[in-house]
């Protein structure tokens, strides 16, 4: 049977492309493997895939009877239908470790660094694999998405050192040339809905048994969102009335290096506990936030125990 490797839910660019990458790297080391996603490209990872020649990976959306890879999450919360009834023979990650448990021994690599793609990179090296060279340039994309081009907190110099190896693969000699290109297409919101929009980069969480919805759109100036910021307001407080204590959505500038986060909570001291910033209104301005892995989630999951 063919290995699956897939992707979290709501994929971003670091999600589809590590699937890809993943399943490259199993097929190479004996073992069939075949990328999958939970959902279609957003249109920044639509624009990484084309410029490198990759093709996006088949949706899927019940994975019971498979025999599995994780990529680029651990959590229960973030996977797909039918993962009770799979087995997960390893997982690549740079998120904290999540509450997916095995009945047997995996393979897992599970990395303090900006992305996922940057541990990928380490593993074809491990086990002397020659990276492709489309699959090289849309790693390094997949890092510069989630370093938000190296000014994230999560960003380290292992991830500086990979986009450095792996734009050479790639024959990339302008890094941050490239990188403004991709965000210019992420802060793209024209013709997009705002279900689209508030679901572009979105997860669930379960914070002290409450389910809280964590979304982020990061654009190159926060003013490209002045016109839909009413219509993500309202979005997310259709998104809370689902079943959710809270839903925040970060509105991140990454030439301001800050976040305006819109908030619909039932509690929304709860904000004021975790940033030390009092929500007047819907919204609150964070900054310095750039990362929903390490300075957004971490501060929620401590305010609501």
């Amino acid at each position: 049977m063919s290995l699956t490797v897939i992707g979290h839910m709501n994929p971003d660019t670091d999600s589809i492309v590590s699937a890809i990458a993943v399943a490259d790297l199993l097929s190479k080391r004996g073992m069939a493997a075949q990328p999958a996603a939970q959902g279609k490209p957003t249109p920044e990872t639509e624009f990484v895939l084309k410029k490198f020649g990759l093709s996006a990976p088949a949706v899927t959306d019940d994975v019971a009877g498979k025999k599995l890879w994780l990529v680029d999450y651990s959590d229960i919360a973030q996977a797909p239908k039918g993962l009770a009834e799979a087995e997960i023979l390893g997982i690549v990650d740079h998120h904290k470790l999540g509450d997916v448990t095995t009945p047997n021994p995996l393979e897992v690599w599970t990395w303090p660094v900006g992305c996922t793609g940057s541990v990928i990179k380490a593993m074809y090296d491990f086990y002397g694999v020659e990276m492709p060279k489309g699959i090289a340039g849309g790693l390094l994309c997949a890092i510069l998405s989630d370093t938000v081009m190296f000014k994230s907190p999560t960003c380290t110099d292992l991830d500086k050192k990979a986009v450095d190896a792996l734009a050479k693969i790639a024959g990339v000699s302008d890094v941050m040339a490239l990188g403004m290109e991709m965000f210019k297409v992420k802060s793209a919101v024209e013709g997009a809905s705002m279900k689209d929009l508030v679901f572009r980069d979105y997860k669930d969480f379960d914070m002290g048994g409450k389910k809280v919805g964590i979304g982020q759109l990061e654009v190159v100036d926060l003013s490209i969102l002045n016109p839909v910021k009413d219509g993500l307001y309202a979005e997310i407080t259709k998104v809370k009335s689902e079943g959710r204590h809270s839903v925040f959505l970060l509105l991140t500038d990454i030439m301001k290096e800050g976040s305006e986060m819109l908030i619909v909570s039932d509690d929304p001291a709860v904000v004021e506990k975790a940033f030390g910033v009092k929500a007047e209104g819907r919204s609150v301005w964070l900054d310095g936030v750039m990362s929903r892995k390490k300075q957004v989630v971490p501060n929620f999951e401590k305010a609501f125990k």
